[in-house]
């Protein structure tokens, strides 16, 4: 008996056989949503989708929203949506569960919608400033004035 367990998914996959468990739609992964979170996911999808032109796609276990890089995602668990709304700030709020930083210029704010209603704003207004601040160019952290690089500088010899 060849064959495999995916340690993605923890499906058997026989040998030979082709298998991607990384491929899915958003179809699959909102198929099992009750209805109260059936419906936050569509207003959160119709209110996202009205910002302006962007591409809206399935990736492993979460739905993407990105323009030039991700401004927000949405996976889905049995009893609530997990948004993640990228901004350039954490915002301080008690919709937010948590903020990480993810990069110089991102921070990754984590929020979780279980009912239509919570769709509205603020939290509308976070996901259009991050489909904003996805367009403006990243910007380039600065070093706290007095630091200097942890790069030692290039220092030529001549050879006499």
């Amino acid at each position: 008996m060849a064959g495999h367990e995916c340690y993605h998914c923890k499906q058997w996959v026989e040998a030979g056989e082709a298998h991607d468990c990384w491929t899915t739609t958003e179809a699959a992964l909102t198929d099992d949503l009750s209805e109260d979170l059936r419906d936050a996911w569509e207003r959160l999808r119709e209110t996202a989708a009205s910002f302006g032109e962007q591409r809206i796609y399935a990736s492993h276990k979460s739905i993407m929203f990105s323009r030039q890089s991700c401004y927000c995602f949405v996976r889905p668990k049995r009893n609530f949506l997990e948004v993640c709304v990228f901004l350039g700030r954490a915002i301080q709020a008690p919709q937010v569960r948590r903020a990480n930083r993810s990069s110089r210029s991102k921070v990754a704010n984590i929020l979780q919608i279980r009912h239509r209603d919570e769709v509205e704003p603020p939290m509308t207004d976070w996901l259009a400033e991050a489909y904003r601040f996805s367009e403006a160019p990243a910007a380039k952290a600065r070093r706290p004035a007095g630091k200097k690089s942890s790069r030692p500088k290039h220092v030529t010899r001549r050879h006499r």
